[in-house]
């Protein structure tokens, strides 16, 4: 007997579904894509990927009795729209982050899907990774022992591009911080549990356009423990490290290559320190300390889909990157931008 898939539709075909989620989407044995929905694209995107259908119009897709569950990769200015939109046509929503520009759009969204009883799940999908599912289990069986602090870096090079909506905060609520900071407070907020306080610095530094090409964010966690989040669209790519370091009282993990949208990377840690006592040495070489850790290689994005399509098979809420997730992530976003502005 064969085993029951999920028929997605993908409404926002280019960009982000087309280089990676579609792809990652027909990896997964418990998801089938059916239809695609792209303003430009849709013909060439659908026979790019085998699909039978193609529509110019969320309208057309979400009125399709074949598609059961929706990705959406629009701007994120339409996202609050196409979810009610979906909800309304009964269809389940995995939607790309930032679920909303708002909160407030956020709450509204959430409460459609309620409403209309189908499930919602957001697109934070570096929590799938191998290498942080691993860092996972070994924060919550101990080995670190009380976390003290967690940075993660992520950025890369954006120069002005014609209709890139992620370069005015209109369509995309803002820059580097709503796109990929919020990565990171959902990422940290995996390991280290609730962020109780938040900060943030951003700024236009070498590229020229409206939303911001800088951000630096500092956080406490309702653990105590504190972070800092480093997210630059002006830094170039190749000069990016995308560093995660998490530090505890009895050792550290130290990634390199984990945070963004592939699979790879690599992770290293030290466990086992106690209380060693005081040392007043203070420039130890102890990087030669720190043990490789493997890490199983899974597809993020892949993972995310078979996750949501296993939510919908067996009639239960996602537990991870629900709705309360995308609210408090919205709400930890608007507290980081308005932080800066008093600031100013």
């Amino acid at each position: 007997m064969k085993k029951r898939k999920v028929n997605f539709g993908v409404i926002g075909a280019g960009g982000i579904a087309r280089r990676k989620t579609i792809p990652g989407l027909l990896r997964a044995k418990n998801c089938r894509l059916v239809a695609v929905m792209d303003l430009q694209h849709a013909d060439q995107i659908a026979a790019e990927f085998g699909v039978r259908k193609a529509y110019d119009s969320d309208a057309a897709l979400l009125a399709d009795p074949e598609v059961e569950a929706v990705y959406i990769a629009s701007p994120a200015n339409c996202h609050a729209r196409q979810i009610k939109l979906a909800a309304a046509a009964g269809k389940h929503v995995l939607c790309e982050k930032p679920l909303t520009l708002t909160l407030a759009e956020g709450r509204a969204a959430v409460a459609a899907c309620r409403r209309h009883r189908v499930f919602l799940q957001e697109g934070y999908m570096m929590k799938f990774h191998g290498a942080h599912q691993r860092i996972k289990t070994l924060i919550d069986a101990g080995k670190l022992g009380t976390l003290v602090y967690l940075r993660a870096q992520l950025s890369c090079w954006y120069p002005p591009l014609p209709g890139a909506w992620r370069q005015h905060p209109k369509t995309g609520g803002g820059g580097a911080l709503i796109d990929m900071a919020t990565h990171l407070y959902d990422l940290l907020a995996y390991f280290a549990g609730p962020i109780k306080r938040i900060v943030a610095f951003t700024g236009h530094l070498v590229q020229r356009y409206p939303s911001e090409d800088a951000s630096t964010t500092l956080i406490e966690f309702q653990s105590g423990a504190h972070a800092t989040v480093d997210c630059f669209f002006c830094i170039p790519d190749a000069a990016s490290r995308t560093r995660l370091e998490i530090y505890g009282s009895q050792g550290a993990l130290l990634s390199e290559g984990t945070i963004g949208q592939g699979q790879g990377g690599a992770l290293e840690g030290i466990f086992g320190l106690g209380d060693a006592g005081y040392d007043a040495v203070q420039n130890k070489n102890v990087a030669r300390q720190f043990k490789p850790l493997k890490f199983p290689a899974i597809n993020p994005y892949t993972a995310e889909c078979a996750y949501f399509a296993d939510c919908i098979l067996r009639h239960q809420a996602p537990a991870l990157n629900d709705a309360a997730n995308a609210l408090r992530i919205l709400k930890l976003t608007e507290q980081a931008y308005a932080s800066n502005r008093r600031c100013r």
